[in-house]
């Protein structure tokens, strides 16, 4: 195992032609990622975390910058000499051999001796549940199955560095919280430093031990899944983190200048105005089995009110009034859009 380091990386690609300029797409990302450590990178389409990712396992170039496996410094190693293992969201088995040849195959090409690629596959299905599955071919499997054998495959590698690039795409929502809890427990029993690469905020409060959020290929925050949601570095973080996200509200008169922040369950719907009450105008609503969102306007403002589903649902175009909690409010800079301590 090992620890992963990233200086000051950037990562520009060259200019296609005498008009074009070169396009920078990673802008000096630092970081720390300690050994044994799981670390998930998130963010919008095109921000820059697959890239990332890539150039850690080598598989694009870093343009300035320096990343270290361990204590060795990988710019210019090739992808085998890293000793990292990397699980893709295409799954990538070979359809003519069975779930025991797809695990084996990179060993046998590392020349492994055979006794060792058995104890080292036998251990890696028995880890994953594979064992009942080790004759069959990849067409005979689920989609769930597939995924389990490339982790397997990197599994037998025995790698310092796991990297996994959106792994769980191609599942559907059940799998995908099925294999979520075998790669948690996979985790807890291997211990190796993991990188995974995911859109899906989901994946990323449920499996990371810390949480790096990019926005257009720079870092917004990087903390941990609980200091994320509550104490959210940016009115960026703050809108991509939560379903539905923050409510974002812009200030005027004597707080202007800031931008007010308060979370969809931490507004409360009171019967008459009080002090420190808004009044909003419902828009619509929504019901998501044991709670209901309540879609309405504060002045020209949008927010989301999250009830329980027993709650009276207000018809549209109703009046409410709720109450902010006074414990849970944000407050961001309007100017750099960064949170107010």
């Amino acid at each position: 195992m090992a620890s992963i380091s990233l200086s000051n990386v950037v990562k520009r690609y060259a200019a296609v032609s005498k008009d074009k300029l070169a396009t920078q797409v990673i802008h000096g990302v630092t970081a720390e990622i300690v050994d044994g450590e799981f670390v998930v990178i998130i963010g919008p389409s095109g921000c820059g975390k697959s890239t990332l990712l890539r150039m850690v396992a080598g598989l694009e170039e870093v343009t300035e910058g320096q990343i270290k496996i361990g204590e060795r410094v990988v710019n210019d190693l090739e992808p085998a000499e890293r000793d990292i293992a990397m699980v893709f969201q295409n799954y990538a088995l070979y359809p003519h051999m069975t779930v025991e040849g797809n695990m084996a195959y990179g060993l046998k090409i590392a020349k492994v001796p055979k006794d060792e690629i058995k104890r080292r596959v036998d251990k890696a299905a028995a880890t994953l549940e594979l064992s009942h599955l080790l004759t069959r071919r990849p067409g005979q499997l689920s989609g769930g199955q597939r995924q389990r054998v490339a982790m397997g495959r990197a599994i037998v590698r025995e790698p310092q560095v796991f990297l996994f690039d959106e792994p769980l795409s191609n599942l559907d929502a059940k799998l995908r919280a099925q294999t979520r809890l075998e790669i948690q427990k996979l985790h807890r029993e291997l211990g190796i430093t993991s990188l995974f690469v995911t859109h899906d905020q989901v994946e990323a409060m449920t499996l990371a031990e810390r949480i790096l959020i990019l926005n257009a290929g720079v870092i917004e925050q990087f903390d941990t899944p609980d200091n994320v949601y509550k104490k959210p570095a940016s009115t960026f973080v703050a809108s991509f983190i939560g379903s539905p996200p923050m409510n974002l509200i812009p200030q005027s008169g004597n707080d202007a200048g800031k931008i007010l922040g308060v979370r969809p369950e931490h507004l409360n719907i009171v019967p008459v105005p009080v002090d420190g009450s808004w009044t909003v105008k419902v828009q619509t609503t929504e019901l998501l089995g044991a709670e209901r969102l309540i879609y309405a306007k504060y002045d020209d403002a949008p927010i989301v009110i999250r009830v329980d589903s027993d709650a009276v649902t207000p018809t549209i175009g109703e009046t409410l009034h709720v109450m902010p909690r006074a414990d849970q409010l944000h407050w961001f800079d309007a100017k750099t859009e960064k949170r107010i301590a």
